[in-house]
Parts: C-alpha cells; sequence; structure tokens
C-alpha cells in the first residue's frame, strides 16, 4: 500500500541542497521550497531514507518525513492551505 508523506529540509549547505533536491524530484512533487510530497510503498520509503542519509551531513541539516496516510484514504485530504490553493498534479506518462 502506497503512503503520502510530506517531507521538509533543511540543508545547511548549498551542495548538499542541489543534492537532495535532485534526489527528491525522483521520487516526489516539489511543492514548495524545501517542500515535497511523496506518495512511496515500503521499500521506497526505506530507499528515500537511506539516500537522504548518505547526502545530508546528520550534525548541520535536518530532514523531516511526516507521514500524510495512505494516497487514497485521509492523504487525499491531509493538506489545507491558505491563498493560493494546492493542487494534486497528475502524473501522466509522456511517449516522445
Amino acid at each position: 500500500m502506497r503512503h503520502a508523506y510530506m517531507v521538509t529540509y533543511d540543508i545547511c549547505d548549498s551542495k548538499r541542497l542541489r543534492k537532495v533536491y535532485k534526489f527528491l524530484l525522483g521520487h516526489g512533487e516539489h511543492v514548495q521550497l524545501s517542500v515535497f510530497r511523496c506518495e512511496l510503498n515500503d521499500r521506497e520509503l526505506i530507499e528515500v531514507k537511506s539516500g537522504l542519509s548518505d547526502l545530508i551531513n546528520s550534525v548541520e541539516d535536518q530532514v523531516i518525513l511526516a507521514s500524510l496516510g495512505p494516497v487514497h484514504g485521509r492523504a487525499q485530504h491531509a493538506i489545507e492551505t491558505l491563498g493560493k490553493p494546492y493542487e494534486d498534479l497528475e502524473r501522466l506518462a509522456i511517449v516522445v
């Protein structure tokens, strides 16, 4: 079962910051500065945690993974916004 996660990060070094950003682009949707929404199964969650652990400095940097619940359950309504509305992007395959 896939779960939705809100992943936020505070990275002190610009080189590590770019690496974390690029890594998360492959695993989720960039929502705001330093914030991603990722839909992951258990294996993918372990891969993301492991990959991020390898990229960050555990003394200087912080990554927070907040579970929003099952993708097709509570997670669909777990994000509330003020101002510009949050739009859950539908991902489609594009064949070139």
